[in-house]
């Protein structure tokens, strides 16, 4: 044991001061006899950095990069509901629609938000788990009661479930909150 701790001393004797020494698993600074060792943890990126760059990703159609960059976020910041929202709509893309439903629910635990409850009523309906579907538009509902596109999408899976009167009163507050869109025209004329 004497020789090897002789060796490192000589070779660290040859490092100038001040000179960053790499070292497998990080970096060794040595300054006035003093050996400063930063692990390479220390040097990864941050979850912000991977965040920004899957939202990249995302804007350029590289939904698989996007996902694999989320999923780093989410490494370093596990309580970073984006990531885990917008990997939940990276994959609905993809239709991965379990993957999203998954996702969307990890970022409602971690921050309620209307429009993680919207799409994930959007993939259940998908998957024809209208109850499911209407449950989660009616929280996003009750968290932002202007969400005209929840009311309206809560009328289509009513409409499906036999529900007409309850499909026309929310088709009808989709046309009172947004009268100018054309799901409200064609609300006018089924309700």
């Amino acid at each position: 044991m004497k020789k090897r701790t002789a060796f490192i001393g000589a070779i660290l004797s040859l490092i100038s001061l001040g000179q960053p020494l790499i070292i497998k698993t990080g970096v060794v600074l040595s300054t006035a006899g003093l050996m400063i060792s930063m692990p390479e943890k220390a040097n990864a990126k941050s979850a912000y950095f991977y965040f920004k760059r899957g939202l990249e990703k995302s804007k350029n159609g590289d939904d698989y990069g996007a996902i694999s960059d989320y999923t780093k976020a989410i490494e370093l910041n596990p309580s970073d509901d984006d990531s885990y929202y917008n990997r939940g709509n990276a994959k609905k893309r993809l239709n991965d629609i379990y993957g999203a439903i998954s996702d969307y629910t990890k970022a409602i635990e971690i921050n309620p938000s209307d429009d993680a409850y919207y799409n994930r009523g959007i993939a259940k309906s998908d998957l024809k788990d209208y109850y499911g579907a209407i449950s989660d538009y009616t929280k996003a509902i009750e968290i932002n009661p202007n969400l005209y596109q929840a009311y309206g999408n809560r009328g289509i899976v009513k409409k499906e479930i036999g529900d007409l009167k309850g499909a026309c009163s929310d088709w009808i507050k989709t046309d009172s909150l947004s009268p100018n869109t054309p799901a409200a025209k064609w609300v006018r004329d089924q309700c």
